[in-house]
């Protein structure tokens, strides 16, 4: 093996466990001793699990025995502290949520133990993961890997900050606006949206916003993402928005990808986006064609002088918003400052609320005319590389934009609930990472994943590591 085992790919690791070529005690406590080199500069990891090296002998054992094998046994893994894991609080990153400990796993935590995971601990969210920069008054803020004095993103920061420092080689994420897919953008790992309903919500906390959230992996490579889909994907009986699918049926993903007829924009519905992203998502569009790919700029009609983030702003704040008042009403100075400012807002109108539904509607139907014409689509990930700590506005080539634009691109595919995966592609002159991002049709994960594994290869910008050692 050249690579140090914190970098190995997930899938790498549970082959050669599975072969008895690496021990999971060993893989486990490589971990944990990575966690205690960075994790107080990074903040990623807020909990560890204290029996993960007792499960990773039981794995050794497992396998030393004969016995059968899940496809991630013995592989470790972190998961977004909005999820439920039995014998833990879920503090959803707030001072608000109750201190009790979870009874059961949600079922994506449930699946990838049955899978033989070893869970290493839970990561940083903001408060009730509503929030685009992993900070909260429970476990503090959260640094970026690859520059401490910028963001990681959010709401899945501190799943994206770990797997990308060598923390953890997987995790599970939710995504409401971008939660997955920003992160994994800003910190040069991969994240995927499935479609809503792909994967259960049961166990998420909040356990609002119900047909705009998903549960999704993140990992540093494309293998690792179908792997993991493949594990927690399902309906569970729970969550009545989980839609009873077929399997994901991966290819190969070492096998080139069919010649697909995809578009692609680097501004368009979600102006402005810095030049240096605009760029890279021209030289994504260039490498998928290099592949075979028809590749074209589109304009979408349908989405001109639409503010979807506006939109899916609106249906947060009418939905999502009076879930939580009931927790949150009597105890407002106890929150984050981010969740006190999204108080103070005026909350829509009902009129406003129906007709951002309405506006959503008319998303969704365009976007399913054109999945009728195009495989998938190309498009950023984020307005710009990872923002400095606490940005109020985005300073994009010069023009300031609120801070909550850090989801433009993003938002939209959480209205549609189409798959999307962020993935590494360029980098920035200061040497941070540049994220794109591929949709495809609803439930068709498998070519999304295929063609951003693809993409990846022929961008290699996973070569580089975050300048932590």
């Amino acid at each position: 093996m050249t690579e140090p085992l914190t970098y190995l790919d997930a899938a790498e690791m549970a082959g050669l466990i599975a072969c008895g070529e690496l021990s999971p005690v060993e893989l486990v406590q490589a971990h944990f001793d990575r966690i205690d080199e960075l994790n107080g500069d990074l903040n990623a990891v807020v909990v560890t699990a204290a029996d993960a090296l007792d499960r990773a002998r039981q794995a050794e054992q497992a396998v030393m025995d004969g016995q059968p094998l899940g496809p991630l046994h013995g592989v470790p893994f972190t998961i977004k502290d909005s999820l439920d894991v039995a014998g833990y609080p879920t503090t959803s990153g707030s001072l608000l949520t109750p201190r009790t400990k979870a009874i059961t796993d949600a079922p994506v935590v449930a699946r990838i133990l049955a899978a033989g995971g070893v869970l290493l601990g839970k990561t940083n969210t903001p408060e009730f993961t509503l929030w685009w920069e992993t900070d909260n008054r429970v476990f503090g803020r959260t640094n970026n890997p690859w520059s401490q004095d910028r963001t990681s993103g959010g709401s899945s920061g501190g799943e994206a900050a770990a797997i990308a420092s060598g923390m953890s080689p997987l995790g599970i994420g939710s995504d409401s606006g971008g939660s997955i897919r920003v992160p994994a953008a800003y910190c040069n790992i991969f994240g995927l949206k499935p479609t809503h309903g792909r994967v259960p919500m049961t166990g998420h906390l909040p356990y609002a916003l119900l047909q705009h959230t998903h549960i999704g992996p993140m990992a540093r490579s494309a293998r690792d993402i179908a792997l993991a889909l493949s594990v927690i994907e399902g309906t569970d009986g729970r969550d009545h928005y989980a839609v009873p699918m077929p399997p994901t049926r991966t290819p190969d993903l070492g096998v080139a990808i069919a010649p697909k007829r995809i578009g692609y924009y680097t501004q368009g519905p979600v102006s402005p986006i810095a030049g240096q992203v605009q760029d890279t998502v021209r030289n994504a569009a260039a490498a998928l064609e290099s592949l075979g790919c028809d590749v074209e700029e589109v304009e979408l009609p349908f989405m001109r002088d639409v503010d979807s983030l506006g939109v899916s702003g609106a249906i947060a704040s009418a939905e999502g918003l009076a879930h939580l008042r009931p927790l949150i009403e009597g105890r407002e100075d106890e929150l984050a400052v981010s969740m006190q400012r999204r108080m103070v807002l005026p909350a829509p109108t009902g009129q406003q609320h129906v007709a951002a539904l309405a506006t959503r509607e008319a998303i969704r139907s365009g976007f399913m005319q054109y999945f009728s014409e195009f495989d998938l689509l190309l498009c950023p990930a984020t307005a710009v590389p990872a923002p400095p700590h606490d940005s109020a506005e985005l300073d994009v080539d010069g023009e300031l934009t609120p801070g909550r634009t850090a989801l433009m691109c993003t938002a939209v595919f959480n209205l549609t609930g189409a798959p999307a995966i962020s993935l590494p592609f360029g980098w920035s002159t200061e040497g941070l990472p540049i994220g794109v991002q591929i949709v495809g049709r609803s439930f068709d994960e498998a070519t999304v994943i295929h063609a951003g594994a693809q993409l990846a290869a022929a961008g290699g910008a996973l070569a580089r590591r975050p300048p932590l050692d």
